[in-house]
């Protein structure tokens, strides 16, 4: 019990110090190459604060639990909306007004929705999986030529870079950033759940609430210190980036090792407080309004609520 405290001790120390190092290195990188923060949270950050989600799902599916990839992706992305936006505002208000992000959230609701039509056509086959990798494709491509039109139309100075950060230091924070992230998440998840279990938690309880919030952790702490350094657009592309490449991505590739099952409680329940979770950030993406302190207590509120029903 000692040692799995300890684990989870260490492994937050070690999520916020790699997720303040991967948000230095994606907004400066950013400000080097002459591209939007925004896309760049929406890709790189994105994806590398996924990664837990990835490594779980296809060890779920390898071990024979290939309900629990499901129930990881499901819990992680209604975590990255209601937790992730949630907490960061408590704590300074997130000035989402200041980004434009309506394209990268209608993509998300279209991602989400073609998720949801695939688990009614379950098993999630290698079938579905081919057609969700299809469109994480196209949407890396749109992110591509925006990148490439943002560029083009920039001049040949670079403007608020930090001072004294080359190249050499950013890659070296989005390394540090990139690996500290997945190995936080894992020893938090892996002290967590032993704890869980020592007092008796069931298993089912543990996927649904303790993975999905830790594997949320990385996408949380990336998010908490970009509300603090005041990148709210990094904030908001890092969780509509994670949503989306949890649903393409992860799904698509989890598919391919193996068929994943949808049991009814996901197609009755789970999926939809998803959706309702995802279609909260309109006030913020379409109406320009900032993720104040209450608007945190809110969110945050509601994925309390949530996780009082799952535990009933």
């Amino acid at each position: 019990m000692i040692w799995d405290w300890l684990y989870v001790a260490v492994g937050l120390v070690i999520l916020l110090l790699a997720g303040d190092a991967l948000v230095k290195g994606a907004v400066n990188l950013a400000l080097r190459i002459g591209i939007p923060a925004l896309i760049v949270s929406l890709t790189i950050v994105a994806f590398g604060t996924s990664a837990p989600e990835l490594l779980i799902a296809i060890g779920a599916i390898l071990d024979g639990y290939p309900g629990l990839a499901l129930g990881n992706v499901v819990g992680s992305n209604t975590a990255n909306i209601l937790l992730v936006v949630g907490v960061p505002a408590i704590i300074a208000t997130m000035h989402t007004s200041q980004c434009d992000s309506r394209h990268s959230f209608i993509q998300m609701i279209c991602a989400t929705a073609l998720f949801i039509v695939l688990c009614f056509f379950q098993p999630i086959t290698w079938i579905h999986g081919l057609i969700l990798l299809a469109a994480l494709a196209a949407m890396l491509t749109h992110a591509g030529v925006t990148a490439k039109r943002h560029r083009d139309a920039q001049d040949d100075e670079i403007e608020g870079v930090e001072p004294g950060i080359g190249w050499p230091k950013i890659l070296f924070y989005l390394a540090l950033g990139l690996i500290g992230l997945p190995l936080g998440a894992d020893l938090l998840v892996e002290g967590s759940v032993n704890i869980a279990r020592t007092f008796g938690v069931s298993e089912t309880v543990i996927g649904l609430t303790l993975v999905a919030i830790g594997t949320s952790l990385p996408e949380l702490a990336t998010t908490v210190m970009a509300a603090i350094r005041r990148q709210a657009d990094v904030a908001l592309g890092n969780v509509i980036g994670s949503n989306m490449f949890n649903l393409l991505g992860i799904t698509g590739i989890a598919a391919l090792v193996g068929p994943i099952p949808v049991e009814p409680r996901f197609l009755q329940v789970d999926l939809w407080i998803m959706l309702a979770a995802s279609l909260l950030l309109i006030p913020f993406v379409f109406l320009r309004a900032d993720v104040t302190r209450l608007w945190g207590i809110g969110l945050t509120g509601l994925y309390a609520a949530y996780l009082v029903v799952i535990l009933a």
